[in-house]
């Protein structure tokens, strides 16, 4: 039975407008998904939306702080910041917040698609079989 969270739900609830968000159990909280990628996380009761070089600019001015987490002593952020403090519990207000954190998924899958796609040709062409040049006489 998939474990459940009340915080995870309102908050769902409140990107309703977006459309179909869905959530996923991950490492101890939630990833949101629209439309296959993942674009919120969830985390200690917590939201944190995706951010890129584009969106990150409006959640800095607005004072909002990145996913920050601990590994080998180090703390390691993440392009997931939390939405501005008047938008967290209106959905209204968190919804431009939550469109700019899809379009930042979108982007990054993107950007993602272009790095691999010269890998696979590579690939492609080193399985490909060498052609034998026939001699003529």
């Amino acid at each position: 039975m998939p474990r459940t969270d009340s915080f995870m739900e309102y908050t769902v609830e409140l990107l309703e407008p977006l459309g179909p968000v869905q959530a996923r159990s991950m490492f101890g909280g939630w990833g949101l998904y629209f439309g296959g990628r993942m674009f919120g996380l969830i985390i200690q009761g917590q939201l944190y939306l995706k951010t890129d070089e584009v969106t990150r600019p409006a959640f800095e001015a607005e004072g909002c702080r990145p996913f920050i987490y601990q590994s080998r002593g180090k703390e390691q952020p993440m392009s997931y910041w939390t939405p501005p403090a008047d938008a967290e519990d209106d959905g209204r207000r968190l919804l431009p917040w939550a469109r700019r954190a899809v379009d930042a998924a979108n982007r990054a899958a993107m950007k993602k698609a272009a790095k691999k796609a010269p890998a696979a040709k590579k690939a492609a062409a080193k399985k490909a079989p060498a052609r034998k040049r026939l001699k003529r006489s």
